[in-house]
């Protein structure tokens, strides 16, 4: 059975603005990132089908993947392979947002979209089905569903903040916490944008277990130097015994997870998976860079000195 040996870091070689200037620099990028998503998107990442509204369908069919937007009236907006052999999910746009006006209600379209592709797509031998799944959002309820998504996240972000400051009441190392967490949640976000992973209701919850990770890091750390016996060197390494071998193991298990979901084609998984282990890899910087880096400031030349 392997063993996982935390390194033993001689952070007194490293000044605090050294500490903190990586993860700092990569907060900033993300943040450009988002900025950049906004203006493309008109929102920092883009949404997808549970928040902008649209039709789905799974089908199965023996017509070439390049030919399928043929069968349909209106254009998809993406057609995407399934690891399952000869099938595909075929996503269209809110109908609101076809042409520009109203194409009947959601109901009306799916059905329409369903007799289009049993009709013009050829199943495969053996097989009278095409159609496997459909399913719709209208754009007004997916704007609603986003909102309360985004109440949920804030109030969890809120909550944490809150928490940090009555754990410690005192400002620098509980904002050390929020400064942690909030990048812990960008720095994903702008992952998503790179790599086209949207925004859902799925990786609403893998950025909510984020922050959950976030605050239990950073809170250990915290603990660990300002309230535990030994001198801070001692109790940062103690902290990191402890953090960052939870942290990689959860980085492993996430790793396996998004691996196996993309190998059966269960693409929600494989994302949140993805994102959980950037995230965590994220969380690795900024509690052991930064927040550290803030908290030896706030030891030995702040007002705790």
């Amino acid at each position: 059975m392997g063993y996982f040996e935390v390194p033993e870091i001689d952070y007194s070689r490293y000044t605090n603005r050294q500490l903190a200037a990586v993860p700092l620099a990569l907060l900033a990028v993300a943040l450009l990132v988002l900025a950049g998503g906004w203006v493309v998107y008109g929102t920092p990442v883009q949404l997808g089908m549970d928040f902008s509204g649209g039709s789905e369908l799974t089908v199965q069919t023996s017509t070439p993947e390049g030919d399928i937007p043929a069968a349909f009236d209106e254009e998809p907006e993406s057609i995407q392979s399934i690891q399952t052999e000869d099938q595909y999910i075929v996503k269209f746009p809110a109908a609101d947002d076809v042409d520009g006006e109203a194409s009947g209600d959601g109901e009306n379209r799916l059905t329409q979209l369903r007799e289009q592709a049993a009709s013009n797509l050829q199943p495969i031998e053996g097989s009278d089905e095409v159609v496997l799944s459909a399913s719709s959002t209208s754009a007004s309820f997916g704007l609603e569903t986003l909102r309360t998504a985004l109440l949920g996240l804030s109030a969890a972000f809120v909550g944490m903040s809150l928490l940090a400051f009555v754990l410690f009441r005192t400002f620098v190392p509980s904002i050390a916490i929020v400064v942690s967490a909030f990048s812990d949640v960008m720095i994903p976000l702008a992952f998503m944008n790179v790599v086209g992973i949207p925004l859902s209701l799925g990786t609403i919850a893998a950025l909510l277990m984020l922050i959950g990770y976030s605050v239990d890091s950073d809170i250990l750390l915290n603990n660990h130097i300002l309230r535990r016996s030994g001198s801070f060197y001692e109790s940062t390494y103690r902290a990191m015994q402890t953090g960052v071998t939870m942290t990689v193991t959860s980085m492993s298990a996430m790793f396996v997870m998004a691996i196996s979901a993309w190998a059966f084609g269960i693409d929600l998984l494989a994302s949140i998976g993805i994102i959980l282990v950037v995230g965590l890899a994220t969380d690795l910087l900024n509690t052991y860079m930064l927040n550290l880096s803030l908290l030896r400031w706030y030891k030995f030349e702040g007002v705790a000195r």
